[in-house]
């Protein structure tokens, strides 16, 4: 789901909510436009292990303060995002650290999130369809445009039990389980 938000006093579009990371990410050419003085940079050297596998260095975070709001309520946190320097279609990729941190419940279905804010009322950030839409198609093209790689196939294998020495083993080369224990 892509939203916007608001982050060291800038309106971010493109700000992408995925629940599945476990860093929050501000990519290199987002935080050369909003202008921080890089003195706010702090080093960090360790490795960023992208969705395929791929790794990313990570050289460099910063603490900035973000806002998520609605028409009426907004609640702000502090965010260490991690600079990484990567050709995407997003600005900013949002983890599950900060969306726990938030209290966030996302429905997919229905592009919003809530969450309360400090004096308990909800807040309801929705997200824009035609973003969305745009970034996924972007994100294809520039997926696209990298040397493909063939995808690496796992060989399913099952289990067959071995009655001589009564233990499993796992075997992908054999067509069929030569013993089949629910076959009597």
């Amino acid at each position: 789901m892509v939203v916007k938000i608001e982050v060291a006093t800038f309106f971010i579009c493109k700000v992408l909510l995925d629940n599945w990371s476990s860093v929050d990410v501000l990519y290199w050419s987002t935080f050369i436009q909003l202008g921080i003085p890089e003195n706010q940079i702090k080093p960090f050297l360790e490795k960023l292990i992208g969705f395929v596998g791929k790794t990313t260095n990570m050289i460099r975070y910063v603490h900035l303060l973000t806002t998520f709001l609605d028409e009426k309520r907004s609640k702000s946190i502090r965010i260490k995002y991690f600079l990484v320097n990567a050709l995407t279609s997003y600005n900013i990729l949002l983890g599950r650290l900060s969306l726990n941190e938030l209290g966030v419940i996302i429905s997919t279905p229905h592009l919003t999130m809530k969450f309360s804010s400090k004096n308990g009322k909800i807040i309801t950030v929705r997200a824009n369809q035609m973003t969305t839409r745009e970034c996924y198609v972007a994100s294809l093209k520039i997926s696209k445009g990298k040397k493909e790689e063939k995808p690496k196939v796992q060989m399913v294998a099952y289990t067959s039990l071995n009655r001589n020495l009564g233990e499993a083993k796992i075997n992908p080369r054999e067509a069929e389980p030569k013993y089949n224990p629910l076959k009597k």
